[in-house]
């Protein structure tokens, strides 16, 4: 790695520390992102210092070669168990693209972090990604279909998913199309304050490969909890097909007039239906007695497409969560270092307010 390196086509490069705050991969798909767009050449130390196996993984390695193909760009140091990393992005190229996962390592997360830069790309691209679909630790194929693609198409960006195969923990073996269609215009940011009046909720539980009273004890239980039923269609174990297990996953979906929330808990060895439905059902309860429009997933997944829209129209624009994670005040802490805007956060009553304000360019 070139230590002296600190520009590139004369703009400064992005000096990130990959220890800082929850000190986790976030720091490196969200640097990587932002590197692309900007044209700003990137370098990050002390990769995934917060993590017991620290350094590069198989998943994060695939990021980086990810964003070295979409955008033409070199990458130092990108091997396995390494802690330090130049990229130098090119010209990012819409196309098709197809990105492999060794295992279950997530391809959502790859997903994430090249669809920053193809989504302000002057045409559309398609994505084929295989690898990890519903992996803990990383958002699962149905948060993206239903809380987030809606979102990114209020902003003006289309993204249509398509699942072929799911991906479960430890095997993998998912798959997955993505088309990504920018906004033809200039991106549109908007303030989400309130989540609105709500429509729908319910809950499924998905266990290929599995015995089937698994998905049945999870539903009773989260029913109980939630006080939902089959008879209102509330709680769906809908067919699966067994190549894709063995693997577990319990979900629930609220649907409001503004937003739409996804929810999940992940099978564990040693954890029963039962108290997975109960985790599930706490996560449910603590959104629902909260007034902000987004949970603490999506709260962190919306921050970054919502300050590019910022930033490319002067705009500010703002949205409620009901929880902070270390997880997304680092990633707001990452793109304030990154783009010419500032992240700030403020508590209410019942919600914390997010805002994001474009900053003079000097």
């Amino acid at each position: 790695m070139n230590p002296t390196l600190s520009q590139h086509n004369g703009l400064p490069a992005i000096l990130l520390d990959g220890s800082q705050g929850e000190g986790g991969g976030q720091i490196l798909r969200t640097g990587l992102a932002l590197s692309m767009v900007t044209g700003r050449p990137l370098r990050i130390e002390r990769i995934r210092a917060g993590r017991a196996k620290p350094g590069l993984m198989r998943q994060h390695l695939a990021c980086v070669q990810a964003a070295v193909e979409v955008s033409g760009g070199q990458a130092e140091g990108a091997e396995l168990g390494s802690q330090s990393l130049q990229f130098t992005p090119g010209a990012v190229r819409a196309g098709d693209y197809t990105f492999r996962i060794a295992g279950a390592g997530s391809c959502l997360l790859v997903l994430q972090t090249v669809l920053p830069a193809l989504m302000l790309a002057d045409a559309p691209s398609r994505i084929q990604l295989a690898g990890g679909t519903h992996n803990p630790m990383a958002p699962p194929f149905d948060f993206l279909q239903r809380a987030y693609v809606p979102l990114l198409a209020r902003l003006g960006v289309g993204l249509a998913l398509t699942l072929e195969r799911r991906g479960f923990y430890p095997a993998g073996g998912g798959l997955l199309q993505a088309v990504i269609t920018p906004a033809t215009q200039a991106l549109t940011p908007f303030d989400l304050t309130e989540r609105g009046a709500a429509l729908a909720a319910w809950a499924e539980a998905l266990a290929p490969g599995l015995a089937r009273s698994v998905a049945a004890r999870e539903l009773e239980e989260l029913g109980r909890r939630l006080g939902w039923t089959h008879e209102a269609d509330q709680l769906r174990a809908p067919g699966v097909r067994q190549h894709e297990g063995p693997g577990n996953v319990l979900l629930a979906t609220l649907e409001y007039a503004q937003v739409t929330e996804v929810f999940c808990q992940f099978g564990e060895r040693g954890v029963s239906s039962e108290l997975k439905a109960r985790r599930l059902a706490d996560e449910v309860l603590a959104f629902q007695h909260s007034s902000a429009a987004t949970g603490p997933h999506l709260a962190d997944q919306w921050m970054l497409p919502l300050a590019l829209a910022v930033w490319r129209t002067g705009r500010a624009a703002s949205f409620t969560a009901s929880e902070l994670t270390d997880h997304t005040r680092t990633n707001a802490a990452v793109i304030n270092a990154c783009l010419p805007v500032r992240v700030a956060t403020d508590a209410m009553d019942g919600a914390s307010l997010v805002r994001i304000e474009p900053l003079p360019v000097p």
